[in-house]
Order: C-alpha cells, then sequence, then structure tokens
C-alpha cells in the first residue's frame, strides 16, 4: 500500500489544486464580467435557447481582450471583449459568434468540466507513477519523459471534448435555423483572429483539433445526417 502512497497523494494534490483553480477563475469571472446586450446577438440567442427548450441562453462578456470563448465550470458561458469587438468591427458575424456560444454551451451540456476534473487527477497519477518507474530505468531523464507524456494525453483529451462540442454546436445550430455555415466560416477565420497562436505545432500535440480537421469532421457529420 506504501508503494501506492506517492500517486494517491499526487490524485489528492491534483483535485485540490483543481477545486482551487475553479475557485480563483469564477472570482476573476465575477470582478471582469458584465451581461452581454446586443439586439442582434439577442435574437440569434433566443434561437439556440427554443431550440434547447429554454427561457433564454445567457452570454456575457469577459474583460479581457484575447479573442476566445469559455464555458465555466459553474456553467456560465462567456465570450471575451476581445471576441465582441471583432463583431463589432464586422470581422464575425451575429451568426458566427453564435456559433461560439453554441461550442461553449456543447461543454456544459457534455459534462466536459467534470470531465476534465478526472482527466487532470488522472494525468496527475500517470506523471507520477512514470516518474517513479523511468526515474529508475533512466535516471535524469525519466521524469522529462513523463512529464511529455502526461502532456500528450492532456492534449488529446482536450482535443476530443473540441470535436465533441463541435459536434453539439452543429446539432444546435441546425435545429435553431442556422445551419452550420457560420461554424465552418468561423473556423477559417480564427488563426488570423487569434494572430495564429497556435503557430506550427503540430497537431497531435495541440489542445485544439486543426482548423482543416474541425471543419472536415462537420463535414462528415452533414454527410452523415442528410441520409438519416
Amino acid at each position: 500500500m506504501l508503494k501506492f502512497t506517492p500517486i494517491l497523494l499526487a490524485i489528492l494534490y491534483a483535485l485540490v489544486m483543481y477545486r482551487f483553480s475553479n475557485w480563483r477563475t469564477a472570482k476573476e469571472l465575477d470582478a471582469k464580467s458584465t451581461e452581454l446586450a446586443d439586439p442582434r446577438l439577442k435574437k440569434i440567442t433566443d434561437r439556440l435557447a427554443a431550440a434547447l427548450d429554454l427561457p433564454r441562453v445567457r452570454v456575457n462578456i469577459y474583460e479581457i481582450d484575447p479573442v476566445n470563448g469559455l464555458a465555466a465550470p459553474d456553467g456560465r458561458i462567456f465570450i471575451t471583449r476581445g471576441f465582441f469587438r471583432k463583431y463589432q468591427q464586422g470581422e464575425v458575424s451575429a451568426e458566427e459568434l453564435a456559433s461560439v456560444i453554441a461550442h461553449e454551451l456543447g461543454h456544459v451540456a457534455l459534462g466536459h468540466s467534470r470531465r476534465r476534473m478526472i482527466d487532470f487527477s488522472g494525468q496527475n497519477a500517470v506523471r507520477m507513477a512514470l516518474s517513479m518507474v523511468l526515474g529508475r530505468l533512466i535516471p535524469g531523464l525519466g521524469i522529462y519523459i513523463a512529464n511529455a507524456v502526461a502532456s500528450l494525453l492532456a492534449a488529446r483529451l482536450s482535443r476530443q471534448d473540441e470535436y465533441e462540442a463541435d459536434a453539439y454546436a452543429a446539432a444546435l445550430l441546425s435545429k435553431a435555423g442556422i445551419g452550420v455555415g457560420p461554424q465552418k466560416s468561423l473556423f477559417r477565420k480564427l488563426d488570423a483572429l487569434t494572430q495564429g497562436r497556435s503557430g506550427s505545432a503540430p497537431a497531435w500535440l495541440m489542445s485544439h483539433p486543426k482548423t482543416d480537421e474541425r471543419i472536415a469532421a462537420l463535414d462528415r457529420l452533414e454527410a452523415r445526417w442528410g441520409t438519416e
């Protein structure tokens, strides 16, 4: 039993840190966000709400510049000020921004926040176990290999979440009568909007799938839906 104590401690530490991170994030979001108030976007989010049989979909503006959307662990949906500014400047359409909202709704509906807590704990356990084993077999290098393996695992799991949220958003947008077109067109703009922040990192190392892979996945969904 004692031999597993470091792994159990790593899992416990990961859970505590995850909870603390969520608490800190919630405090920052509370301090730096306001409810989105845009008549055109409200009409579109009302269509999403109707498709979900909800009274409304509340969206908040997170007052930071990077272009992004996020779903908080408590289920709230946020669009950054930088993203909303792109919409105001005409670089992003209301329908394209709605596809981001639908994507974040997917993260909430599919329980990705809870899954990430479990994944995060598991990754720390994997890192600790591999460090113990490889540290003996390859002194000095074992810990680096263990960290690399855990990072690759985290990236793979994160990409899977993104594909699932994309599929959820595509279904929701279609049900709302908006269609998948805005989702695809936004994907084509993302590299420019985010100033190519993903760089040239290989797709298997990135936490988000590559643009062409995400669009291809949507094409396959549409083809499948068309035959059902």
